[in-house]
């Protein structure tokens, strides 16, 4: 399964973008595949990543030897192989990341413990990816409303 979120919608029938459940399946196995590699890939092993299974070791195993044999086939270069930290991250934490809280504040809203709990681990991921640097880019308007469901 596939998560959908609102804010990546024109990019699920064509998949030119590498949608936040894509790169929480490739952090989990420990893979960083730039766009490139991305976008050399045929639509059917790019949705054969985004439903992949990684809850086990197995399973990341598994889907990081695909990736490394499609990626030097069609790029003749590696992906990238992640840091242990890095691939954690596809782990969100059980708390708002500190960075997280101030950017709310920024645009008016308070993201505590209370409604961080509220999140699932994907709306928590995509939270975490999108809002690790150090100076809010994007204030949420209309087209935003629902992104995290």
């Amino acid at each position: 399964m596939i998560r959908e979120f609102i804010f990546e919608a024109e990019f699920y029938e064509s998949l030119n973008r590498l949608l936040m459940a894509a790169r929480r399946k490739l952090d989990a196995a420990g893979i960083k595949l730039h766009l490139v590699h991305w976008g050399r890939l045929a639509r059917g092993e790019r949705l054969m990543i985004c439903h992949a299974p990684v809850d086990s070791n197995d399973e990341q195993s598994a889907l990081r030897t695909l990736i490394e044999e499609v990626a030097l086939a069609r790029t003749s270069s590696p992906a990238k192989i992640l840091s242990d930290d890095a691939r954690r991250s596809a782990d969100p934490p059980c708390r708002p990341p500190r960075v997280l809280t101030q950017h709310a504040r920024v645009f008016g809203a308070e993201l505590g413990d209370k409604p961080w709990a509220t999140l699932d681990e994907d709306q928590r991921y995509a939270l975490t990816k999108l809002g690790d640097s150090e100076k809010p880019s994007h204030k949420p308007g209309a087209r935003d409303s629902g992104a995290l469901p």
